[in-house]
């Protein structure tokens, strides 16, 4: 009995993470098909060709595609936006925090289909409330990223704003999103090199020099 016992706790404790091993592949399948597809014609048959599941096999996790795409964009600013922010913190000096908040800002290349995903939502706020408020929540940690960076440099006498953090934040997420755009674009042009060099020089010019 005792063993019965014992194996049914394996079975519970084994279930639920299945399950989150599930989700995260669906998240990832998302991330994929929407990369092929684009949100805008992304269906919950694409996500399931992509994860070679059925259909219904994903209904059994998320009611909609609304639902997985919330899920799957919360889980993408977590990557992000985490990441990047655990990577600051690591950081004493304020220069060298700006640094790795731009490189951290930036996608991986053409081909990395969480960033391209993040930028389409982007692209299609005002069409729901849903997106607009996806957006929204990315745009704001984007802000408080660099918000915090600028605010501890102008403490620490690094930094030397010519413009007020509010407006000095809102720039840098404006110069990481466009030159994003255009990698994740394909646009040859416009490399992770020349993107972090750009960004870099305009945050020295507005009296943030980067380390």
């Amino acid at each position: 009995m005792s063993i019965a016992r014992g194996s049914g706790s394996v079975k519970c404790m084994a279930r639920p993470r299945r399950q989150e091993e599930r989700r995260a592949a669906l998240i990832e399948a998302t991330y994929a098909a929407g990369r092929e597809h684009g949100l805008r014609a992304l269906s919950l048959t694409d996500v399931a060709a992509t994860a070679g599941l059925t259909r219904g096999a994903i209904l059994y996790y998320y009611e909609d595609l609304d639902a997985l795409l919330v899920e799957a964009h919360a889980a993408g600013v977590q990557r992000f936006c985490d990441e990047r922010d655990a990577a600051v913190a690591q950081l004493d000096d304020p220069r060298a925090q700006l640094s790795a908040a731009i490189s951290g800002g930036l996608p991986s290349g053409p081909d990395d289909a969480l960033m391209s995903l993040l930028y389409e939502f982007d692209v299609l706020a005002g069409k729901s409330p849903l997106h607009d408020e996806l957006v929204q929540k990315l745009y704001l940690r984007q802000l408080a990223t660099y918000r915090g960076i600028i605010a501890a440099g102008r403490r620490s006498g690094a930094f030397a704003p010519r413009l007020d953090d509010d407006e000095l934040a809102m720039t840098l997420v404006a110069l990481e999103d466009a030159y994003g755009l255009h990698i994740v674009g394909g646009n040859a042009l416009m490399t992770i090199e020349t993107a972090e060099a750009a960004t870099r020089a305009v945050a020295r010019e507005l009296g943030c020099p980067p380390a």
